[in-house]
């Protein structure tokens, strides 16, 4: 691949402005940034899907010998999939529910080579089998709401693989995957390339992930190259201030929980460290008090032989001030025992407490911060709209409410007079803030935050979870903080409970956790963690290679 002074405009807007790069065979190569950056703009001019988009696209781009601006129709459609193929970042959106998993993968064969139906099935399943999809004669015959997350990513990567390409173009492919099905996917492509000798586009928003898997890392910022070369260097000797600044938004293991003043928690989410920090965390003067109690919850799904208990036997306490983490895999139940703690769901059997008693349903002082705030925004109605519902719930109407929203827009970091704006003028980001603004404005004693920064950048994501660590300093907030993703938790929580199949396996302060963790699963899931250092991520490699544990 060869990519010349790519430009790629939007009306006014230039997403890409003269980017320069080439791809040998057997390669790898990262690009960096964050959202808004260009990067998925470049994945996509790479196999012509601008084309007929109103996007206007200038300089060169090569891919497997044939000039995509200049191909003509059929060549870019023997070229996509065929010499090159592109795993997108939702597979879900990206498969038809309609038809079977290996029904799909059969189709890009035929498309490319003159196969019987019968051939193509059987390049199907040879492919999912290749991914690693057990049982794959029969699961071919799945459709994609029958697989899991991680499943559903693997089948796309083997429908690209089908056609055996010589370049692999992969956007965000690994985000919002929880850390243990991210490591099996990195592992997997790496393990592709060293097979095939394919080359590799790895677009992603997260550092980590790229150190995983590339031996070049090109970092973009609006649209240019702000650093280029081979991944150590880059990542483990940054040139550029920039790129040093997204290095220090990344989320570290290695490094211990540190609090101090609210200027470091704002110079750390601006990836600075120019303000001293202390090693112990701030809390409120005091143990609080227990303010929310999970007491042998149990939730079930289904009915007889199809039951499943989701949550089996969980109980937890939150005390005043303090942020409790919850981790663990996808399916491991942290997602339903938040909505019962929320009182989103009732339990099949155990009790939530506030304050000591027994409580059902939603109430006011429990709020919950949302994983996708796209979905849980109404799209018809201005973000003041929505941040005012918990105000006019409970009866306040007129100026009043107006100055509320005000304050509490500013509060979250946004600006008062956005409140006549819709969901999608705003970013992620930003979106994640008003959903934070509508849960506060209803007074709250406890925020559970259900994955509230898993699709985010590092930067924003650094941005979102300094906002909520600052909230519950100065307001004395609860967090119950769910995520997939260790490294974050890390920042937020002072204890950590770690899920897996509807139990905790492993409770404590959330440093002894990290540093001594006493069950195995813990271990893996710290083991999956990505590394910044790709020395360190490829012994990770090898590490996981072993029998996981039972």
């Amino acid at each position: 691949m060869e990519v010349d002074a790519l430009t790629v405009a939007f009306g006014g807007v230039r997403a890409v402005d003269g980017l320069s790069f080439t791809l040998e065979k057997g390669a790898a190569l990262g690009l960096v940034g964050e959202s808004g950056s260009g990067k998925s703009t470049v994945a996509s001019a790479l196999l012509g899907l601008h084309r007929g988009t109103g996007a206007v696209v200038g300089g060169s781009v090569r891919v497997a010998g044939t000039e995509v601006r200049e191909a003509s129709d059929a060549e870019l459609r023997r070229l996509r999939g065929g010499r090159a193929a592109m795993v997108f970042q939702d597979p879900l959106s990206s498969l038809d529910p309609y038809f079977a998993v290996g029904d799909q993968i059969a189709e890009v064969y035929r498309v490319h080579h003159k196969a019987s139906r019968r051939a193509a099935r059987a390049r199907a399943v040879e492919v999912l089998d290749r991914v690693g999809i057990p049982d794959a004669v029969r699961r071919s015959r799945s459709r994609p709401h029958e697989f899991s997350g991680g499943m559903r990513q693997r089948a796309l990567i083997a429908m690209a693989l089908a056609c055996e390409p010589d370049l692999l173009v992969a956007d965000e492919p690994t985000t919002a995957l929880d850390v243990t099905v991210q490591a099996q996917i990195l592992d997997l492509l790496h393990a592709l390339r060293a097979e095939t000798g394919m080359g590799l586009l790895l677009v992603t928003h997260d550092v980590g992930v790229a150190a995983e898997s590339v031996d070049e890392v090109l970092v973009m910022r609006r649209g240019r190259t702000v650093e280029h070369g081979p991944a150590a260097a880059v990542l483990g000797s940054p040139a550029q201030e920039y790129t040093r600044r997204l290095l220090k938004a990344v989320p570290r293991l290695d490094v211990p929980r540190q609090r101090a003043t609210p200027e470091a928690v704002r110079a750390r989410a601006a990836g600075r460290a120019a303000v001293p920090e202390t090693g112990e965390a701030d809390r409120p003067a005091g143990r609080g008090a227990v303010v929310l109690e999970a007491v042998a919850l149990r939730r079930v799904f289904g009915r007889g032989a199809r039951a499943v208990a989701a949550v089996d036997g969980v109980s937890l306490e939150v005390r005043r001030g303090e942020a409790l983490g919850v981790v663990g895999e996808s399916g491991s139940g942290k997602t339903t025992l938040g909505r019962m703690l929320v009182g989103l769901l009732e339990p099949t059997s155990g009790q939530v407490r506030r304050d000591g008693a027994a409580v059902s349903g939603v109430r006011p002082d429990v709020q919950m911060v949302f994983q996708d705030p796209v979905s849980s925004l109404n799209p018809r109605r201005a973000v003041g709209e929505s941040v005012a519902d918990p105000l006019r719930a409970r009866g306040e109407r007129g100026p009043a409410v107006a100055a509320r929203v005000a304050e509490l827009l500013e509060r979250v970091g946004l600006d008062p007079a956005a409140r006549d704006r819709y969901p999608h003028e705003f970013s992620g980001g930003q979106r994640q803030r008003v959903g934070i603004a509508r849960a506060l404005a209803a007074d709250p004693r406890v925020l559970v935050c259900d994955e509230p920064v898993s699709a985010l950048d590092v930067t924003t994501q650094a941005q979102v979870v300094a906002l909520l660590d600052e909230l519950r300093r100065e307001l004395g907030l609860a967090l119950v903080f769910i995520a997939h993703d260790l490294a974050v938790v890390r920042q937020v929580s002072d204890r950590l409970a770690v899920m897996r199949h509807g139990r905790v396996v492993e409770h404590g302060p959330a440093d002894e956790v990290y540093e001594s963790p006493r069950d195995p699963y813990t271990r893996q899931l710290l083991a999956a963690v990505p590394a910044l250092d790709p020395g360190l991520a490829a012994l990770r490699r090898t590490e996981r290679r072993r029998p996981a544990a039972r």
